[in-house]
């Protein structure tokens, strides 16, 4: 079943909408502000965003750059704004598609089938990506998985669990090799804007990173602070 995540401070709206994706077979998670919103994604990992820009703690396309530092999965921008300027910043921050208010139901249905199609063609591309190099173990973001190498010591154990949270900031150090990404991109990425000066959120999950995947957690070689700058992934 897929799992769709709303969010709109309209409760009319969002009944509406909760109704019609529950009777089409999808299961709906809302959320009524952009912290909610972050907040609901990571902890329920939707397949779709749909998603108002008019929200009352932040404006939507902070949440559309809150996502996208660590999902691809596809947003819909559902707005009364019917301004050009609107719909570029959106797309510009990472949203999918944009409908605007009011709208069809069979027409916003459909969207969101297209967006599912595309999303299934992604995920079977992305599945080909090669595993990272981390420690004594292989790092598959597609699958999520982080297992042993056929090289390491017995002792090593021969899968890694990673929380969704530890995935998120590894994630997004991964994709950015060699890098240098500050603390208040990888923050604001993971956790939204409304967490920029959160670091201590930062020091604690990058240590458990390196507890879990380097060899000397105490001496990283490749999960690395920069210290009063911000964090590298070195392959």
């Amino acid at each position: 079943m897929m799992r769709v995540l709303v969010v709109d401070d309209e409760p009319q709206l969002m009944r509406a909408l909760r109704i019609n994706l529950s009777a089409r077979r999808y299961e709906v998670v809302v959320a009524a502000d952009g912290a909610e919103a972050l907040e609901a994604a990571a902890r329920h990992m939707p397949d779709l965003v749909v998603l108002d820009l008019g929200l009352p703690d932040m404006d939507g396309t902070d949440v559309i750059a809150g996502l996208r530092g660590w999902t691809k999965v596809p947003i819909l921008v559902l707005s009364g704004r019917t301004d050009a300027t609107d719909k570029v910043e959106a797309l510009d921050a990472g949203a999918d598609d944009y409908m605007t208010k009011p709208f069809s139901m069979d027409e916003l249905m459909a969207r969101l089938r297209a967006l599912q199609r595309r999303a299934e063609a992604d995920a079977s591309a992305r599945a080909a990506e090669p595993a990272v190099l981390i420690g004594y173990f292989n790092v598959d973001l597609a699958a999520k998985t982080v297992t042993k190498r056929p090289d390491a010591p017995a002792q090593v154990p021969e899968s890694v669990h990673l929380t969704k949270t530890e995935w998120a900031v590894l994630e997004v150090l991964v994709r950015n090799p060699g890098r240098l990404v500050s603390g208040k991109q990888l923050l604001q990425q993971v956790w939204g804007p409304t967490y920029e000066s959160e670091t201590n959120y930062l020091r604690f999950y990058m240590g458990k990173l390196r507890q879990k995947l380097e060899p000397e957690p105490a001496q990283p070689q490749q999960l690395l602070t920069e210290i009063g700058m911000g964090y590298r992934f070195q392959p």
